[in-house]
């Protein structure tokens, strides 16, 4: 790694965080201003209304970042265009929240502009020496791959400081293996705008939050580390696509655990609940700040050992995953995240002491 590679992650990651930092205040007042507030309920863990339209000082800081940074073309175009669509869906369902049949329309019509005009497709995979071409299924199986990293992040977004924390674990991940991959393509120079930007957020989004980032926030982060994703895997492989499957591996673990739960109990899959990992944790007594600091700590387990996996020895990588996925499942099978007991394992442990 060159100083020049540094100088130029320093200066595009500080820009952004600077231009988001000074950009919250004023989309905390247009929050406020248009009545796009979170009201507390008995399913949420904050006690006051809190304006939550955050999301789109993110989404501005992305664009002075491609602006100051980056070169146009018609691919960051497409990106674009679902970016707007996006966070137009996601703030007029913060100011007044929409059907999720509403919302999914929204995501989709996001991502047909990128996989249409911007042909950023998943439209082949090897694995074991078998090569895969999914033809005219790379269309839907990328449209699947978008959406479903746009509904994990939607859905962890759940505490102070959690969602963004998270992809910023991503986008620090993903950027320091394009550098040492040597790969400084779109890819890279987004991760580093993307972490700035959630970096400057978080400032006023960790506990106690004076500003929340709103399914405006959530869907959009979902939306580009998708799409980072998908452009710093090109040539893919089974190994690499695990990659960004990996580093976000709580929000998906999540998002399968409830729909599993969900559908043991007959209940529709966008009906929410208080039986998320979050919500375990803070029923197991820990504070907010822990429970935020303890998810963050395991997903950046899981980006070290993707780190360790891409760059030192997969082996080792393999054995770290494995550790990592028993230690999760062991508290997901003894905690309430998919079947509720009528006393976990850890309320056992704690009555015994």
């Amino acid at each position: 790694m060159t100083n020049e590679i540094i100088i130029k992650i320093l200066l595009v990651t500080f820009a952004c965080y600077l231009f988001v930092y000074l950009t919250v205040p004023i989309v905390k007042k247009i929050a406020e201003h248009i009545g796009a507030m979170d009201i507390p309920d008995k399913r949420k863990v904050h006690k006051t209304p809190i304006p939550r339209l955050g999301g789109l000082a993110i989404f501005l800081g992305f664009l002075f970042g491609y602006m100051a940074f980056c070169q146009p073309n018609d691919l960051m175009n497409s990106i674009f265009i679902g970016s707007f669509i996006i966070i137009i869906t996601g703030m007029i369902d913060d100011i007044k929240p929409l059907d999720a049949k509403i919302k999914l329309i929204g995501q989709f019509l996001a991502t047909l502009s990128v996989v249409i005009y911007g042909n950023i497709l998943l439209s082949s995979i090897s694995a074991f020496g078998i090569y895969i071409n999914f033809g005219i299924f790379a269309y839907p199986i990328t449209i699947i791959f978008i959406l479903s990293f746009i509904n994990c992040m939607n859905l962890i977004d759940g505490l102070d400081g959690l969602a963004a924390g998270i992809s910023s674990i991503f986008f620090l991940t993903v950027g320091c293996i394009a550098v040492f991959k040597s790969s400084q393509g779109l890819n890279f120079i987004l991760c580093f705008i993307m972490l700035g930007c959630c970096l400057g957020f978080l400032t006023y989004n960790r506990h106690p939050a004076s500003i929340f980032m709103g399914d405006t926030g959530s869907m959009f982060l979902g939306y580009i580390i998708s799409i980072i994703a998908l452009l710093g895997f090109k040539n893919v492989t089974m190994t690499s696509i695990i990659i960004p499957f990996a580093i976000l591996a709580i929000p998906f673990l999540d998002t399968i655990f409830a729909i599993i739960r969900r559908y043991l109990k007959n209940e529709k899959i966008t009906k929410p609940d208080k039986f998320h990992i979050h919500h375990q944790l803070l029923n197991m007594k820990f504070s907010h700040q822990k429970t935020v600091r303890i998810i963050c700590l395991i997903d950046a387990l899981f980006a070290f050992t993707s780190i360790v996996y891409v760059l030192v020895d997969r082996q080792l990588g393999y054995v770290m995953y494995g550790i990592l996925m028993l230690l999760v499942l062991l508290f997901v099978l003894n905690t309430n995240v998919v079947i509720e007991h009528k006393k976990s394992i850890f309320e056992k442990l704690k009555r015994s002491k």
